[in-house]
């Protein structure tokens, strides 16, 4: 183990596994990541596909999905203009790893989680 690997124990900002569990701290963030799986997409095309997100917040969550290099931006030179959004090698190995396997606990469990929700805290109890 080095320094660095026992500093990231303590989830210090530069620890890896924070830098990979941050990219869920923004709600719309994986639900980008999930509508790009099955190939590139328009902003008009991934609105329709998510539904509920608006323009700024899929702004938003583009610019930190490129800049997590998680997304490829492709501008065709044609008029007028036209802007796919796809995955990178780096986001697709996140979408059909980690996100799938959180998807497959999330449908196993689901009933679980909800009847928790519904019942309240363990104080509650």
């Amino acid at each position: 183990m080095t320094d660095h690997d026992a500093h990231c124990l303590d989830f210090v900002a530069d620890c890896r596994l924070r830098a990979a569990t941050d990219l869920f701290t923004h709600t719309w963030d994986p639900v980008v990541l999930a509508a790009l799986r099955l190939g590139p997409r328009r902003r008009r095309e991934l609105r329709t596909a998510i539904g509920g997100i608006s323009d700024k917040v899929l702004t938003e969550s583009l610019h930190r999905l490129l800049a997590a290099g998680l997304l490829d931006r492709h501008a065709h030179a044609e008029a007028p203009p036209r802007v796919e959004y796809a995955l990178t090698g780096l986001g697709r190995s996140l979408v059909e790893g980690p996100m799938a396997v959180l998807g497959r606990w999330a449908l196993d469990h689901a009933d679980e989680l909800l009847e928790a929700r519904e019942s309240g805290t363990p104080e509650d109890r």
